[in-house]
């Protein structure tokens, strides 16, 4: 079984009506995807304090329409506001709008503002597994460890690095497919919003850690299919999740 997965890379205008209709020109050039994913915070722009959206939001029903009709499943990063205080989250389009996950991990100044999430989030997508990340997420090992070992075949993060940080960046991920044997899909934000520069890095990595398409320098929708077949054999060649044991006791000498 395949799944065919779409990346964007792109700038946010810092307003939410204008990233809608960026995210709607994301969606005709992800034709034939069932997964499109988008950076995180595009609706409104990576800014502190950051612009808060709401999941039911007249606006974004022509947006959850074209998915619709593209039959694709989109995940994109907003500031939403929830019973414990504004998240970082991620919402589903494509099959009714809807909070599907919030940043566990907020990244410095980012904690001034918004509250972690509670949950690890596990979605289906045309029969396939995928767990749910979020930027600064990505940076600890665990995060990805546990939607494996809960299933997960896919990891995505929808993230927004600072220019000059793309070394970091593309160690993180590439380690997080390879020491899981999944399928990792970056989105990244690119371009200026607030002051800040954005270096993007929207790419998809094989199980072992291989770029399998990323998109070079700009703004951009890029897609490729992923084979379960692949997966399965990288995790039978190298199986560090399922050798995984628990923490030997350190001792001090």
């Amino acid at each position: 079984m395949t799944l065919t997965v779409a990346t964007a890379q792109l700038a946010s205008a810092g307003d939410v009506e204008t990233d809608i209709e960026a995210a709607m020109g994301a969606v005709a050039q992800a034709d034939g995807a069932d997964l499109l994913v988008l950076p995180e915070l595009f609706l409104g722009g990576y800014q502190l304090p950051p612009i808060v959206v709401s999941e039911s939001d007249p606006r974004l029903e022509p947006l959850e329409r074209a998915c619709a009709a593209a039959g694709l499943v989109m995940l994109v990063g907003a500031c939403l506001d929830g019973p414990e205080g504004f998240t970082i989250s991620l919402l589903e389009l494509g099959r009714g709008t809807r909070r599907i996950y919030d940043k566990q991990n907020p990244c410095h100044d980012e904690a001034r503002y918004v509250v972690p999430g509670r949950h690890s989030v596990l979605i289906d997508v045309a029969g396939w597994s995928i767990g749910l990340g979020i930027c600064y997420d990505g940076c600890f090992p665990e995060h990805a460890r546990a939607l494996a070992l809960a299933g997960a075949e896919v990891y995505v993060a929808s993230v927004a690095y600072f220019a000059g940080s793309a070394h970091r960046r593309e160690v993180y991920y590439r380690a997080r497919a390879v020491e899981n044997g999944m399928y990792v899909v970056v989105s990244g934000l690119a371009g200026e919003c607030a002051g800040q520069r954005f270096d993007g890095g929207s790419a998809v990595y094989d199980p072992e850690g291989r770029t399998l398409v990323e998109a070079a320098g700009g703004e951009g929708v890029v897609s490729v299919t992923l084979d379960r077949a692949a997966m399965k054999a990288t995790r039978s060649a190298h199986s560090m999740l399922a050798d995984l044991r628990e923490p030997a006791p350190v001792e001090r000498r």
